[in-house]
């Protein structure tokens, strides 16, 4: 963050100093809201969360090298105490991009952003200092904390944007309002909450509707393939730019091919020439991902060239998302567990399939370990149904549906498409999971782990991996 003093910081947040010998003081070092995470020169925004209070470990900070608390209540340590912390943090982040003038870029998507997002700041990080979005801290918390990471330096912010309602974005816009607005895609993500896709797209579109004009530097790109993001259009003032695979738009990608392996290929093309790209990345879904960055990184002023040998060189940054690891004895294991809905299970499926003709070749075969995709609401059977029969449509060896009621729903689809007897398989737990794949994988095998956070399906590909150590980020 820029260094401020903490009378600057009680003015913009509309704070009352509290225990501070010196107002001039100054944070240097980064914002947080872990105590654990504190740096000399910290400020630590203390929240009253669900399971602990912030303001429990204020003391703790301080110890630890910061100058003062964001607070809601004085706290026996030099604090600025507040009305009400996310909002002061909010409005902290919000001056502070405005006193930098950064590039400002925000993306949203019902599936694929943080993927996205990770190629994105991979692209434009070659081309100038960039700052984003760790993991899927895109709400209300999250965003305004990677805001205030951005420095002097700093020359593009991206950040991912997340909604579980109508109004969720237009709230984060107001923290730091973008110049460019991606929207990746309107699928059936969180359907449950929303009550159907135009109220998705609703949502999303308030990115663009946040936009300034074309005259003041306004960028919305949209997927020309997706018909409710293209539709967008029409409720921005910005420029719009369409990135697809669609004939008229303006970033497209031709002659998709696929490796061996998984790992896409194909041309880009962008107004000013064409290129190849390789993507390091599994599965053909990642093509849109790419050329969404590719569209992003060209308005910004890339060259093709330099984007084509950007995105080629772009890995995985984000854990569990087709995170794809080969064991000693040749087993693939594919942990793609940290999230679920329906086009993304779809889109791991097709990946898992493509990577299975070399598994083939080598006599391996391909799990599909797959738990419940949370929040479809009345969807939800018809959904995990579909999911069950594309598992048997595309020919994955073995499905392993972990958990309840929505577990069964998975099984009965991959049943009534046709696949009997020991081809699919209903467990009740990650456990039990673990157990039947460590008595079963044979070299060559490829393992796909897939379900929403919630589940907490990771564990089966620790385990499986032998890394069940790791802290699970819930």
């Amino acid at each position: 963050m820029i260094a401020l003093s903490l009378a600057e910081i009680a003015d913009i947040t509309g704070g009352r100093p509290h225990d501070i010998p010196d107002p001039s003081l100054r944070i240097s070092g980064p914002v947080v809201i872990d105590s654990r995470q504190v740096e000399a020169g910290s400020l630590f925004a203390a929240f009253d969360g669900e399971h602990v209070d912030g303001h429990d470990y204020a003391v703790r900070a301080i110890e630890a090298g910061a100058v003062a608390v964001l607070a809601a209540r004085p706290v026996g340590v030099p604090a600025i105490v507040v009305p009400d912390v996310e909002k002061a943090l909010g409005a902290l982040a919000r001056a502070v991009v405005e006193r930098l003038g950064t590039d400002v870029v925000a993306l949203t998507g019902s599936a694929g952003k943080t993927s996205t997002k990770d190629l994105i700041a991979q692209v434009l990080q070659a081309h100038a200092p960039t700052v984003w979005t760790p993991g899927s801290l895109n709400n209300e918390i999250g965003l305004p904390l990677t805001a205030l990471k951005a420095t002097a330096e700093t020359r593009h912010l991206v950040l991912e944007m997340g909604a579980r309602g109508i109004g969720h974005i237009a709230y984060l816009t107001g923290l730091t309002p973008p110049r460019i607005g991606l929207v990746l895609n309107v699928g059936t993500a969180h359907i449950g909450e929303f009550g159907g896709r135009e109220q998705i797209a609703q949502a999303k579109g308030e990115l663009v509707e946040a936009l300034p004009s074309e005259a003041e530097g306004g960028i919305a790109v949209l997927n020309a393939d997706d018909l409710l993001v293209r539709a967008m259009s029409a409720r921005t003032k910005a420029r719009t730019v369409l990135f697809g695979e669609a004939e008229d738009a303006d970033i497209r990608a031709t002659e998709v091919r696929m490796a061996p392996g998984g790992q896409p290929a194909f041309t880009l093309h962008t107004p000013t020439g064409c290129s190849d790209v390789t993507l390091r990345l599994y599965g053909e879904h990642h093509v849109s991902n790419a050329l969404a960055a590719a569209a992003v990184a060209h308005v910004l002023g890339m060259s093709v060239d330099e984007i084509a040998t950007a995105l080629s060189g772009a890995g995985t940054l984000s854990r569990w998302r087709m995170e794809v690891t080969e064991r000693a004895d040749g087993v693939t294991i594919v942990n793609d567990a940290y999230n679920a809905n329906p086009e993304s299970m779809r889109a791991a499926l097709r990946a898992l399939a493509a990577m299975g003709g070399a598994a083939r070749a080598n006599g391996g075969r391909t799990w599909a370990v797959l738990g419940p995709m949370a929040e479809l609401g009345d969807a939800s059977l018809a959904e995990h149904d579909a999911v069950g029969r594309l598992a048997v449509r595309l020919n994955v060896s073995r499905l392993v549906a972990v958990g309840g009621r929505e577990a069964s729903w998975l099984q009965l689809g991959a049943y009534n498409e046709g696949s009997w007897g020991e081809e699919s398989v209903l467990v009740s737990d990650a456990q039990a999971a673990v157990d039947l794949l460590r008595s079963e994988l044979r070299p060559g095998d490829v393992v796909l782990v897939k379900a929403s956070r919630s589940i907490g399906l990771e564990r089966v590909a620790l385990a499986l991996l032998e890394r069940e150590g790791e802290v699970a980020d819930r």
